[in-house]
């Protein structure tokens, strides 16, 4: 599939998802503040995004948990350097230049945009591929 299917595909999930217009959900559109989802519309697209590229995506893959629990990666409400490196390995579809420049916990939704969603299928599409 192309870059452009996969968003065409992506476009549509999260219209569905979020009830929101096709317009809105542009490549660089974050998730939360400009699309409206929420924690529990998370595993909604996870789940569509299965369904619509026949991918399987464990828990914790696309979007991190447990990260604000463990002492080691949150200090005083921001994300640690050792915190940052393990969502860079555990996340390598983000771009986290522009928010690692002040990590804040309450920020760490923003980073997740419709083209991060289209790097992820896109990677993950390429393994089952190879």
């Amino acid at each position: 599939m192309t870059r452009d299917e996969i968003f065409g595909k992506v476009r549509t999930l999260l219209v569905d998802a979020l009830a929101v217009d096709d317009d809105d959900v542009t490549m660089d559109a974050k998730l939360t503040k400009d699309l409206g989802a929420e924690s529990i519309d998370f595993l909604d697209i996870v789940f569509k995004l299965e369904q619509a590229f026949g991918i399987k995506i464990p828990q914790g893959e696309l979007f991190p948990d447990n990260v604000a629990q463990d002492p080691q990666y949150v200090s005083d409400g921001k994300v640690t350097p050792k915190g940052i490196i393990a969502l860079k390995e555990r996340m390598p579809h983000v771009d986290f230049s522009q928010w690692e420049k002040d990590p804040q916990l309450g920020t760490v939704a923003d980073i997740f945009t419709v083209e991060t969603l289209v790097k992820f299928v896109e990677a993950k599409l390429a393994k089952k591929a190879g």
